[in-house]
């Protein structure tokens, strides 16, 4: 039910959702003024939400960030959460989505032997293909990549962040792991990862945050006053994480 829940959220509170929604009630207004504010109002909300300044000054003060990882550090087991790529049934293989930073960050480090082995958390986030689990899929990619199998540790059920929380632990207690682990998501989704894995009593870990959206600070003509599309899908992002470390929080789950 909190899986259902959750899809729904995320779809009301998407900035794209509340403009439609005000010029489809501005469009039948039969009131010139109320027509005029329903207008403005969607107007603004797309002005704020598609501005690369405030957009990006917001997502700065989200992400977390910690202090760079030294060559010298060298850990076991690193934990990978999912959500980083879809599964392309026709050519049978993952495509990866701008979150595969999380994967791309780590491999490196298992070259260099930083890292000696993977534990990726994430089965399906669909509704309609809970077959499809994400885990197994980036598994059998990194197989044919030459990655040896047993450097790659999985835990393919979770649908959300606390399940990877939940289902991690348990898969770590039954490996006996107790050793410092590092711990690799995106910048932005830290909060809420962090909050769950030592919600779960996995805290002895190292931050490893990738897939940094907030750059310098700029005062760019374009970046302070020019609306940028892409900002759209970035502030939407922001929302849906904010209102998920919320309504984790209120649920205590972190």
């Amino acid at each position: 039910m909190f899986f259902i829940f959750s899809k729904i959220l995320a779809f009301l509170i998407s900035p794209l959702v509340w403009i439609f929604t005000l010029s489809i009630i501005a469009f039948f207004a039969k009131d010139k003024i109320r027509k005029k504010k329903l207008c403005i109002a969607a107007a603004v909300i797309l002005y704020v939400f598609s501005n690369p300044f405030l957009v990006d000054e917001a997502m700065r003060q989200w992400e977390v960030t910690t202090p760079d990882l030294k060559p010298t550090q060298k850990y076991e087991y690193a934990i990978v959460l999912g959500g980083m790529s879809w599964y392309d049934a026709r050519q049978d293989k993952p495509q990866f989505l701008r979150s595969g930073d999380r994967l791309f960050q780590v491999l490196p480090l298992m070259g260099n032997k930083q890292v000696k082995k993977i534990i990726i958390t994430g089965g399906s986030g669909s509704i309609s293909h809970p077959d499809e689990k994400e885990a197994a899929i980036l598994k059998k990619y990194l197989l044919k990549c030459g990655y040896a199998d047993s450097t790659i540790i999985i835990e393919n059920e979770s649908r959300n962040t606390r399940e990877n929380a939940l289902f991690t632990k348990h898969l770590m207690d039954s490996l006996h792991i107790k050793d410092s682990t590092l711990f690799i998501t995106s910048a932005f989704h830290l909060r809420r990862a962090i909050g769950c894995f030592n919600k779960a009593g996995i805290k002895n870990i190292v931050v490893y945050p990738t897939d940094r959206y907030s750059g310098p600070r700029k005062f760019d003509i374009d970046h302070l006053f020019i609306p940028d599309p892409e900002m759209l899908e970035e502030s939407t992002l922001l929302m849906h994480e904010i209102t998920g470390w919320l309504v984790y929080k209120i649920k205590g789950y972190c």
